[in-house]
């Protein structure tokens, strides 16, 4: 550093990364002792969730890189077994690399660009790159306090998770930027992350979710080139304006891990940043980009097919932050989400990385093997322009049930999912009927009551589906959820008819039928017995 730029925070030594140990203490560790630790290291920790799925990439990026793959199966079953991760092969990489991972270093300061301006010199607000504050509503935190400032290690976290999760809308125009009008950024799009539906499995330690989610680049999923899929910071440093007039595409996971959507400087004073500056980086559009993006479930989308007038385009499956994880099974779990007749497109592809833990679960780590299949996410407001919600979920569950082999168990627990669906609505149909039959609105009770029901099979669901492994009888297990669901949904009913208006005895005349309480009761049971038929052995 120079005697007027003293700043300098390097990435590689200085602790930044928050992680959790697997004695639940948190602590910052260098971006080096956290490859090192890693199998001490629950995993890594984040401000919000989402900073969680980006530094989790950013980590990924560099092994990657260092492996140069791994090339095949057999590259990473040698990974699996070793004790660590190639620590001393991670540490001379990381060497090579030095200076692009220092923060404020003079040309190539980490994922920034080095004197990036505006036309008359305006910096922003931390605001501007902190999620939890979006503009003029905090409202997950209140990080910020009056001083303005955050430590160096924050501002790092920070700026990796904007380039992965920045809002779109308007920016401040850089210098050298071609694109910019009136010295305004006009909206290119959130950062890559905001489009996906993140899906992120975790092992016990860091160590294993690293390698579970390191994909070989001969699995199927991906064509990438270890030769021309590179990180970030083994790129030509960018400038103020985009790399390629015409648009970049992305070469593979690695550089989708890294892209850099918005251009950053970071404004240092004394020990804290107290200042930064975002402007619009490289635009990447989300159609068909499954084949590199593995963290995420992709949709069909017939509108997009014919604005592009393609045959088939893929667009990322965004979370639905009203709905548990274990509600959308159907997009995540690889061969249910891929049926259909051959010849028609599927309508659903699962995540590629939950395609690999399923041929890893056939060939490695083994059938009853345990994963946390976490999802983050984040959703936007008006136009993207602003964060509206995060999502982070998890379910865990044995690898038997991503297995090509596990054809019967997984389309069981996905008919015990559809019937905890069903039971849910035979719930809200008994309180819509009860309000109807006391002369009241039944559409808010309706609801309510569905969420009553999702929020009291929540737990039950999450134990029974973890418990499934190699040695378990399919229908038995569907038996069971019925049984238990069935029980459940049935005493939410009971607790309904209980708490009923008297005025509902005598019930109303609703579309030219009389409801009272009676009826409703009748009718819910016939319902929850067609929701849970295997509870009820009578039925055949």
């Amino acid at each position: 550093m120079t005697e007027s730029d003293p700043h300098s925070f390097d990435l590689i030594d200085q602790p930044w990364l928050l992680v959790r140990r697997l004695d639940g203490s948190v602590t910052e560790l260098s971006l080096l002792e956290t490859f090192r630790q890693s199998g001490d290291l629950a995993g890594l920790v984040g401000e919000v969730p989402t900073q969680v799925f980006a530094l989790t990439r950013i980590l990924l990026a560099v092994v990657h890189d260092v492996t140069e793959g791994p090339r095949d199966l057999d590259e990473w079953s040698e990974l699996w077994s070793a004790d660590e991760l190639p620590v001393e092969d991670i540490a001379a990489y990381l060497d090579r690399c030095r200076d692009r991972f220092d923060l404020f270093h003079p040309r190539t300061p980490f994922l920034q660009v080095a004197g990036l301006r505006t036309a008359k010199g305006e910096v922003s607000g931390l605001d501007k790159i902190i999620a939890d504050i979006p503009n003029g509503k905090p409202f997950f935190s209140t990080r910020l306090g009056s001083d303005q400032a955050l430590t160096f290690a924050e501002a790092a976290r920070w700026v990796v998770h904007c380039h992965a999760f920045d809002p779109s809308g308007i920016k401040s125009g850089a210098v050298g930027d071609d694109r910019v009008k009136g010295g305004k950024g006009y909206p290119i799009g959130t950062g890559w992350s905001g489009y996906l539906g993140g899906v992120l499995p975790e092992g016990a330690n860091l160590r294993e979710t690293l390698l579970l989610n390191l994909i070989a680049r001969d699995f199927d999923l991906t064509a990438a080139d270890a030769c021309v899929d590179r990180p970030a910071w083994r790129r030509a440093p960018v400038t103020a304006g985009v790399e390629d007039p015409d648009g970049r595409a992305p070469t593979g996971p690695v550089d989708l891990f890294t892209w850099q959507s918005r251009r950053i400087r970071l404004v240092p004073q004394g020990d804290k940043v107290v200042g930064v500056l975002v402007c619009n980086g490289d635009r990447v559009m989300p159609q068909n980009k499954f084949r590199f993006e593995p963290h995420s479930a992709w949709r069909r989308s017939q509108a997009q097919e014919k604005k592009l007038r393609e045959p088939t385009v893929y667009m990322p499956l965004e979370h639905d932050p009203e709905r548990a994880i274990w509600r959308g099974l159907q997009a995540l779990l690889p061969q249910a989400a891929a049926v259909g007749q051959s010849s028609e497109a599927s309508a659903r592809l699962a995540p590629g990385v939950l395609k690999w833990l399923a041929l890893l679960g056939d060939d490695v780590i083994g059938p009853d093997f345990p994963i946390r299949l976490r999802t983050i996410g984040m959703t936007y407001g008006s136009q993207s322009s602003t964060t509206a919600e995060i999502i982070d979920d998890a379910l865990s569950i044995q690898s038997i049930l991503l297995s090509q082999s596990a054809a019967e168990l997984r389309g069981k627990v996905l008919s015990c999912v559809e019937a905890a669906e069903n039971g849910a609505k035979a719930l809200g149909s008994l309180a819509a009927n009860l309000t109807a039959a006391s002369g009241g609105d039944p559409a808010g009770s309706r609801e309510r009551a569905k969420e009553s029901a999702y929020a009291e099979l929540d737990g039950p669901f999450r134990d029974w589906v973890s418990r499934l492994g190699p040695n378990s009888d399919a229908i038995e297990q569907q038996v069971l959820w019925h049984r238990l669901a069935g029980q459940v949904v049935r005493g939410l009913g009971q607790d309904l008819l209980d708490r009923a208006s008297p005025s509902s005895w005598t019930g109303r005349v609703v579309k030219n039928r009389l409801v009272t309480s009676s009826h409703a009761d009748i009718w819910f049971h016939r319902e929850l017995r067609e929701a849970f038929r295997l509870a009820y052995p009578d039925i055949t």
